[in-house]
């Protein structure tokens, strides 16, 4: 069967390349596409800590492949800095108008049968609010948790922003994010020899 040629995962592959925290030293770089893999983690984390444990009745590895996909759009917009993409709301609106066309842009590279798949994991239109907030969440986590890691390193600059980020947490009052930071967060303040020792 002859196809015709696709670029969508070319692109994607292109998400390594991309910084995070570019306006910040960091101690320890991050890009787009590691920042992605801990997303989906920690969100099929979460869904499984609000199935368990708050009466949810969410799909972890659908809130994991919608976490994968939750940056995509930065392979063509790049990683706009907080403080940037924050300034005031004129600023954050017309931010989301390019993401969302540069959503649509990568959906629309995709070979027309699997083009409603990818839309339904790129564009987060297709997403329940539950959905929504789970995959947010765990980006706000991993954001939290890279303060801390930078912070354990030295690195005061990140001193601000775990401040900022902590208030978001608490804000969300969400019993699946406070058990996941009782649980799993103080760890990340730990050398390698506190978290390996029995």
């Amino acid at each position: 069967m002859s196809q015709s040629q696709s670029h969508f995962f070319a692109h994607l592959s292109r998400m390594k390349l991309i910084s995070r925290w570019p306006l910040m030293r960091n101690v320890s770089k991050e890009n787009v596409q590691e920042h992605s893999l801990q997303v989906a983690m920690v969100a099929h984390g979460l869904a499984l800590i609000k199935n368990k444990h708050f009466g949810g009745n969410v799909d972890p590895y659908r809130i994991a492949t919608l976490a994968l996909f939750h940056d995509v759009s930065e392979v063509l917009t790049g990683d706009l800095p907080t403080p940037v993409k924050y300034f005031n709301p004129a600023i954050q609106k017309e931010y989301k108008k390019i993401e969302h066309i540069a959503e649509q842009k990568l959906i629309e590279m995709t070979p027309d049968d699997f083009r409603d798949h990818y839309a339904g994991l790129i564009d987060n239109s297709h997403h329940s609010d539950q959905e929504r907030f789970l995959v947010k969440a765990a980006d706000v986590l991993c954001a939290y948790l890279k303060t801390l890691e930078e912070l354990s390193a030295g690195n005061h600059e990140f001193e601000l922003a775990k401040k900022r980020l902590d208030q978001i947490l608490k804000d969300y009052q969400s019993p699946e994010v406070d058990y996941f930071m009782q649980v799993y967060v103080p760890s990340f303040s730990l050398s390698l020899d506190e978290i390996t020792q029995e």
